[in-house]
């Protein structure tokens, strides 16, 4: 955990390949990786108050690393956030902030469009726990503001949602928090901070999943959750401590290193996915194409004006097809032709990912949970990669064109 300085002086291009914890007395140019899992105190009375967090310094290899901090450095300053804290996952940063904001009795407010774990985990775990939650439509913000309760303490938004890629207000969402003493939560997974600052829109916490763009190569797994300094140390970090979802040292330095190119890869993969997008919409075979950066999806001027006027790296499609039994089975005939691109479940890579979300994302919920969520058997979703736009086209044709 570290609390971050982001100086005005410096662009976010260059927060993204200079912020880091200081050189070791090495002088190493690229940041240092520590694999260590204890460290040597230099008397018993500094370990004594680093232990009881009087005095800054590295303890033990659960509670924190320079190299696991120099990432944390690194993405809050991104964010343009005052502090910032990783975790093992995605899905363990969004465990680590329910651990620490609620009890049994509290209530969450979410959306059906977000990722199938989260609902399952904030739906079904976190209930036997005694944590209530409703699920609202992602875009009506009168639909959150009433289910807002007197217990409400969180509401948490993923935007664009996953696979949809619906866009949901984050200034009205904020202001119904604020209104109800409740904290909103953003997950920034599918946009990143190359494309969108959610506490610049008045979000409390931002919550991604480093495995996704921040490491940008598929490599490894990595989460975090940026926030205020009193959030960070005061809530989240006696949960690290205890619970122990602690990010490895050498995961870190993998995703620190990928933030460098975040925002070039973010960019070119953004134009690829608005090209693919936009050859998707003329294809007979595609029955509609879902992407905040074409004109036809239904919160384009919002996405547009929150999404630094970019559509963001995924998107996905519908096949057409009469009936669930068609559609999926006319799906699996796409993915089944694949050559070059990849049937994949991750997305954020360099590489094209593709993924049938009804049979693995969302393949644990209810059918009726997924047709909330409006996740149908012909839905595919594509995380678009570096490939030439002709090659990625050339090989979804494949399939789309041998129905």
């Amino acid at each position: 955990m570290t609390d971050t300085p982001h100086p005005d002086s410096l662009h976010r291009d260059t927060l993204a390949v200079r912020s880091a914890v200081p050189r070791s007395q090495y002088g190493e140019n690229s940041e240092a990786l520590f694999l260590t899992s204890g460290y040597v105190q230099p008397s018993a009375e500094v370990s004594a108050r680093r232990f009881a967090g009087d005095e800054d310094g590295f303890t033990y290899g659960r509670y924190g690393n320079p190299t696991v901090a120099s990432f944390e450095q690194r993405l809050a300053a991104l964010e343009g956030a005052p502090a910032c804290i990783s975790t093992a996952s995605g899905m363990s940063a969004i465990l680590m902030m329910c651990l620490g904001l609620l009890k049994a009795g509290d209530h969450v407010i979410c959306s059906h469009s977000m990722f199938g774990s989260t609902i399952k985990l904030i739906g079904s775990d976190l209930a036997k726990f005694g944590v209530e939650s409703t699920f609202v439509s992602q875009t009506d913000a009168q639909a959150w503001k009433a289910a807002v309760k007197p217990t409400t303490k969180l509401l948490f938004a993923e935007t664009p949602t996953n696979p949809l890629t619906h866009v949901c207000d984050i200034r009205a969402l904020a202001a119904i928090a604020q209104n109800a003493g409740a904290l909103l939560a953003v997950d920034n997974c599918f946009a990143t901070p190359a494309l969108q600052r959610p506490m610049a829109l008045g979000a409390d916490i931002v919550m991604h999943s480093g495995t996704k763009y921040l490491d940008g190569q598929g490599r490894v797994m990595a989460g975090a959750l940026c926030a205020s300094q009193d959030l960070v140390t005061q809530t989240f970090l006696p949960v690290l401590k205890s619970a122990g979802m602690t990010l490895a040292p050498f995961n870190a330095w993998v995703v620190l290193k990928g933030l460098e190119t975040l925002d070039i890869r973010m960019q070119a993969q953004s134009s690829r996915a608005l090209a693919l997008a936009q050859w998707l919409q003329t294809h007979p075979a595609v029955a509609r194409v879902h992407y905040p950066g074409l004109a036809s999806h239904p919160q384009h001027e919002l996405a547009m004006s929150q999404q630094s006027h970019c559509g963001g790296a995924v998107l996905s499609f519908e096949v057409k097809a009469a009936g669930d039994d068609q559609a999926r089975q006319r799906a699996f005939h796409v993915l089944d032709a694949l050559k070059t691109l990849s049937l994949c479940t991750n997305l954020g890579d360099t590489k094209t990912l593709l993924a049938h979300p009804a049979s693995t994302s969302h393949g644990r919920l209810t059918p009726a949970q997924r047709q909330l969520a409006g996740v149908g058997q012909g839905l595919i979703r594509v995380a678009v990669g570096l490939e030439h736009i002709l090659d990625i086209q050339a090989d979804l044709d494949r399939g789309l064109s041998t129905f």
